[in-house]
C-alpha cells in the first residue's frame, strides 16, 4: 500500500467511527501518529518502559541549585527502592521502569535495580570549560542509543536525575533556539530570587565562553550532561526500530531537540507528554512545532510526566483498534 493510500484508509478508518467527525481531537492526531509510525491499520501499543538516565553536572559546584550534587546519588538510591513519584506513577500506570547510572558521583552503585554504565564521575564545570570530550559525549550517545533499542516495548521514556541539569537544558535552549538566557532560565529545584539572578548571571558567563556556537553535537558536549547525551541517543536509537517516543519535560525537550537537530526523521516518533513550568519549555516546544498533551504546572523530571500521558496514547490507540464503526454498529450516520 503507497502512503497515500494508507493515509486515506487511516483517515477513512478514524472517521467512520461512532462519533462525530475529528470529536475525540487530539486522541485521533494521536491514533494517526502511532498508525503512521507502525504503518498499520492495526496498530500495537500494549507495552512501555521509562528509563530515567542519572549524572552529575560540574556547574553544580558554581552555586545554580537549590539542593547539593550529592542529591543526584541519594535520588537514584530512592528510585532504587521504589520511592520516587516515577515509581509510584509507573506503577500505577503498568509502565515498566529502570534506572541507568550515566554519570553519578560516588562510583558505582553496584544493586540489581541500577543499571551502572558511566562514562565518568559527572561532567567538567561548563562555566570554565566543554562539560565533557567530544569521545565522551560519542560514548554517552552510543550507550544511550543501545538502551532506546533494547527490549520490546511499545513505546518507551527517557526521564533523567541529575542536580544542575536545569541549567544544562537552559544552555543547550539557548543555543538551540537563539533565545536570551536569561529569559529561558528557570528557579529549578527551587531557587529564591536572588538565586535566580544569580542562576541567569552564571549561565550568560557560561554561554559567552562559545559565541555563535549551534552545532548540536559541539552544543552537546560543550553544555550536556551524560544523562542528557545518553537521551539523545537512546531517542535516536527507539525512532530507529520504530518506537513511540514519549518526551517528558525541559531536560528531555531538550535532548529532544539536539536529536532532532541530528536527525530530524526522528521527529516522526515523538509523543510530546506535558507542558513544564520551566519557563525554557515554550522555547523548546516552540522550536520543536510540538504541542504537549497535558499542562499540569509540572516540572519535577524524571520522566514522570510522559509516564502520565501514557494511558492517553494507549487509549488512543485502543479507539483506532476496537471503536465500532458505523456500519459494524448499524448506527446511522450523519443525514
Amino acid at each position: 500500500m503507497t502512503q497515500t493510500d494508507f493515509d486515506t484508509a487511516l483517515g477513512g478508518k478514524i472517521d467512520t467511527k461512532t462519533k462525530p467527525v475529528g470529536a475525540l481531537g487530539r486522541i485521533e492526531t494521536v491514533a494517526a501518529q502511532v498508525a503512521r509510525l507502525q504503518h498499520s491499520l492495526t496498530p500495537r501499543m500494549q507495552t512501555c518502559q521509562l528509563t530515567i538516565f542519572a549524572a552529575d553536572h560540574g556547574i553544580a559546584r558554581s552555586g545554580v541549585s537549590a539542593f547539593p550534587p550529592e542529591v543526584t546519588r541519594q535520588m537514584v538510591l530512592n528510585f532504587a527502592s521504589g520511592g520516587a513519584a516515577a515509581n509510584v506513577f509507573a506503577d500505577a500506570n503498568g509502565v515498566d521502569l529502570r534506572v541507568v547510572n550515566a554519570g553519578v558521583l560516588g562510583g558505582p552503585f553496584d544493586l540489581d535495580r541500577i543499571v551502572d554504565a558511566p562514562v565518568a564521575e559527572g561532567t567538567a564545570n561548563s562555566l570554565e570549560r566543554p562539560a565533557m570530550s567530544d569521545a565522551q559525549r560519542d560514548q554517552a550517545v552510543a550507550r544511550g542509543k543501545a538502551f532506546g533499542q533494547d527490549g520490546a516495548y511499545d513505546a518507551v521514556a527517557f526521564g533523567e536525575m541529575g542536580i544542575a541539569n536545569t541549567s544544562a537544558a537552559t544552555l543547550i535552549a539557548h543555543f538551540m533556539t537563539g533565545q536570551d538566557v536569561h529569559v529561558l532560565t528557570g528557579r529549578g529545584t527551587g531557587l529564591d530570587d536572588a538565586g535566580l539572578t544569580d542562576k541567569q548571571n552564571t549561565l550568560a558567563q557560561a554561554a559567552a565562553r562559545t559565541p555563535g556556537l549551534s552545532d548540536p553535537a559541539r552544543v552537546l558536549a560543550e553544555y550536556g550532561g551524560f544523562e542528557i547525551a545518553m537521551i539523545v541517543g537512546a531517542i535516536l536509537g527507539a525512532a530507529e526500530v520504530k518506537r513511540v517516543i514519549l518526551i517528558d519535560g525541559f531536560i528531555a525537550s531538550a535532548a529532544a531537540l539536539l536529536a532532532v537537530r541530528m536527525m530530524p526523521e526522528v521527529r516522526d516518533a515523538m509523543i510530546f507528554a506535558h507542558r513544564s513550568a520551566e519557563p525554557g519549555h515554550a522555547a523548546l516546544l516552540q522550536a520543536l512545532e510540538a504541542d504537549p498533551l497535558l499542562d499540569l504546572g509540572m516540572r519535577l523530571g524524571e520522566g514522570t510526566g510522559a509516564v502520565l500521558a501514557w494511558p492517553l496514547v494507549k487509549s488512543a490507540v485502543a479507539m483506532l483498534n476496537d471503536m465500532a464503526s458505523f456500519e459494524s454498529a448499524g448506527v446511522s450516520g450523519k443525514a
